[in-house]
């Protein structure tokens, strides 16, 4: 994942495992279009490998329990703040976002839509960093026209990157909740548990 550089984000912002886990990866060169489109085929609604694809090259991952239990917590908080704030929202999860002729294919940890619904993709795509290493996650986005990437890294926290024209710029807030600091929702991963991180950010609200 490529990004700007940052200060690192505080300690509440980077919960970490009794015991280390690592994302598995791998990467396939040399494939076509037709080749990503008949693994997809054959992995079908299967969870468990998400598949990245990008000028030719196709990465599949399986995300640790670390990192599910993390995009996981930031989903639910970000629900519960939109809720809690009245903003429409409605989330897609993983949903499988393919752009044939720009080479693109991405399937993020959380994505979601604010306002109306009748888009062809979605206006924010949440990716979980957990184990660095794979294909330019920011690079795929850009060529599908996803307006915002939320970044969460264990080292540099919840980042938001908005596509400005042809690329990615790192931003304050996103445009789509412009009253939400990113900052704010992320120390709320310190909570020991996700019911814990809800109930907390709810009462914030209040």
């Amino acid at each position: 994942m490529q990004s700007a550089p940052t200060n690192s984000a505080p300690e509440a912002e980077r919960p970490r495992p009794r015991h280390e886990e690592s994302d598995q990866r791998v990467i396939l060169y040399g494939m076509t279009w037709k080749d990503y489109e008949i693994l997809l085929a054959v992995r079908g609604d299967r969870a468990g490998v998400r598949m990245y694809y990008l000028n030719g090259a196709i990465e599949l991952m399986s995300p640790s329990r670390s990192h599910e239990g993390v995009k996981k917590t930031i989903a639910r908080l970000l629900e519960a703040y939109c809720d809690g704030c009245g903003i429409e929202l409605s989330g897609y999860g993983a949903w499988t976002l393919r752009n044939a002729p720009k080479e693109r294919g991405a399937e993020p940890d959380e994505c979601y839509i604010v306002g109306d619904t009748n888009k062809e993709v979605p206006d924010l795509a949440i990716e979980v960093v957990w184990t660095h290493g794979g294909l330019d996650k920011l690079e795929i986005y850009r060529g599908l026209g996803v307006a915002e990437v939320w970044v969460w890294d264990r080292d540099e926290g919840l980042r938001i990157f908005a596509l400005s024209g042809e690329r990615y710029q790192l931003s304050a807030r996103s445009a789509f909740l412009p009253e939400l600091d990113p900052a704010w929702l992320a120390g709320f991963l310190d909570q020991p548990t996700q019911t814990q991180a809800v109930h907390a950010l709810r009462a914030a609200l209040k």
